[in-house]
């Protein structure tokens, strides 16, 4: 009796992964494909259709309002503060976390967590309590007239508390899986710890970090229920693109409101992409291409 061809093995190999009947797998994409369209296809076709139902020069109106303005100018500047906070804070929190053993290393793995379990809206309350009139520090501050609650300070704070864990997450596991034989090995050749970081670790871990970065931006744009309490809502100072989109349709403003959230879902699409990109190159192992 013959052997087995290698045509004939590799397709035993092959039929071997398929462990369900072709129904079932037809039925489990359609599930699927069924739930993506009407949890997510669908409200984005609704954002969008609501958002130009009036027309192309109606929508760019409403983008052109000086609340509209003033509420992107504000979700610009938390995430252009709370973005870079965030990643030196997660780069130095994954380095020292993956790269060395200290005491407490289970406790400030623990914090960096805690925002993921603690609801936004209770951070905010945290920061009521701190820094309002009536709150802990709250006579200081109004003593030297500082504002922070009810003010942009405290929108950018509670932005950095939600969205800390972001980068940190990212690149602890990515640093682990990497190890420290380049970093012992540039040490033993005379580097020192900034040289190390800089010309082994970080060229290792830099995917890793835009991966971080644009997951953290996403979140600081889009964030409602964190800045919700802090914010006061007051019209054209505090209100991010997100609470905006609430006053607007409360006051029944349609196009408005949904013309800024079509703004919020087109940001959400580029993160998508660039999040999908980005994966694949991170499994692949590959860095992306300068050209």
């Amino acid at each position: 009796m013959s052997a087995p061809t290698k045509t004939h093995t590799a397709r035993s190999t092959g039929n071997s992964r398929i462990t369900e009947p072709a129904p079932v797998r037809w039925l489990l994409t359609a599930t699927a494909l069924i739930f993506l369209g009407l949890f997510l296809v669908l409200p984005l076709a609704a954002v969008f259709s609501q958002a130009f139902e009036k027309g192309l020069e109606v929508y760019l109106a409403a983008l052109r309002e000086p609340d509209t303005l003033a509420s992107v100018k504000l979700t610009l500047i938390t995430a252009a503060v709370a973005v870079p906070l965030n990643l030196v804070f997660g780069v130095m929190a994954a380095w020292a976390i993956a790269k060395f053993t200290f005491p407490g290393k289970n406790l400030l793995i623990t914090l960096i967590d805690l925002p993921f379990s603690v609801s936004p809206v209770i951070s905010d309350l945290i920061y009521v309590l701190m820094f309002g009139r009536q709150g802990w520090l709250g006579p200081f501050l109004e003593a030297h007239d500082i504002k922070i609650v009810f003010a942009v300070p405290g929108i950018i704070l509670a932005t950095i508390f939600v969205t800390f864990p972001f980068i940190a997450r990212e690149l602890i596991p990515l640093m682990e899986a990497q190890g420290r034989d380049e970093e012992e090995a540039a040490l033993v050749l005379g580097a020192n710890g900034l040289q190390t970081f800089f010309r082994v670790t970080l060229p290792n871990i830099k995917w890793g970090i835009i991966y971080g970065v644009i997951l953290c931006n996403a979140r600081a744009m889009g964030e409602f229920g964190a800045v919700s309490v802090v914010s006061g809502h007051i019209r054209g100072e505090t209100n991010t693109m997100p609470l905006l989109v609430e006053i607007l349709y409360n006051e029944y403003q349609f196009v408005s409101s949904f013309a800024i959230a079509s703004l919020l879902a087109m940001l959400a699409l580029i993160t998508l992409v660039a999040k999908t990109i980005l994966e694949r190159h991170l499994d692949e192992g590959q860095p992306l291409r300068d050209d």
